[in-house]
């Protein structure tokens, strides 16, 4: 319930309101069933778009930076993020990573909708970066249709680092068709198969886009290069 109020009396409005939100494509998302909506992600406000822009409830992996710190705008964030269906997922890898999938695993047997941005995090500079693979793992362990979803303009509205966002901006939300890994089935434990599905998945992504793709990933294009 509290989903809904915050998404169809808040939040949505608020979009078409301050901004020009086009929304292409939303044939392709599943009216029933279980279902991945892979994303990229360029901006805080991807988090407020993406899932605004999908007629059914969708629950984002979200980082755990995002549900943590002190103060009026931490609380805020935190606020919203649950607010709109958020899932912490802790990006360290191992156990705990293992862990924030198994909630996203929960979501899918619930035949509800996941959203992930494959990237892990938001692109530094705009362009689209390697997939983690961790949404293969997903694929292999609970498998349903992905749909591909390319987001542009909101980085534009909300640049990194800006503390408040301008005001009248165009941001288009765009549902590929969902694409089937189930000829893959079983192959969990080869590291091969899992790069392969992220691979196809961002390639998708990409094409909705217009993204320019580099192979690198988006929390090591953060890092200044080495000197010396």
């Amino acid at each position: 319930m509290r989903y809904w109020l915050a998404k169809n009396l808040v939040v949505v409005p608020l979009l078409r309101l301050l901004w020009r939100f086009e929304v292409r494509g939303v044939h392709n998302i599943p009216k029933r069933g279980a279902a991945i909506m892979a994303s990229n992600h360029l901006a805080l406000l991807d988090s407020a778009f993406v899932p605004g822009a999908i007629p059914r409830h969708v629950a984002f992996l979200g980082k755990e930076q995002l549900f943590a710190g002190r103060g009026l705008r931490a609380r805020f964030v935190r606020s919203f993020m649950l607010a709109m269906g958020q899932l912490e997922i802790d990006r360290g890898g191992g156990s705990a990573s293992a862990s924030s999938l198994g909630g996203g695993v929960h979501v899918l047997r619930a035949g509800k909708l996941l959203g992930i941005y494959p990237e892990g995090t938001r692109s530094p500079d705009g362009r689209l970066h390697r997939g983690r693979t961790g949404i293969a793992r997903l694929l292999l362990d609970t498998p349903v249709p992905v749909v591909p979803v390319a987001i542009s303009g909101s980085d534009e509205i909300l640049p990194r680092g800006a503390k408040f966002p301008k005001l009248g901006g165009r941001v288009i939300v765009t549902f590929g068709e969902p694409m089937d890994f189930s000829r893959y089935a079983g192959l969990t434990e080869d590291r091969f198969v899992l790069r392969a599905i992220t691979d196809e998945i961002m390639h998708e992504i990409k094409r909705l886009s217009g993204q320019e793709y580099v192979d690198v990933y988006a929390s090591n294009a953060r890092r200044p290069a080495k000197t010396g």
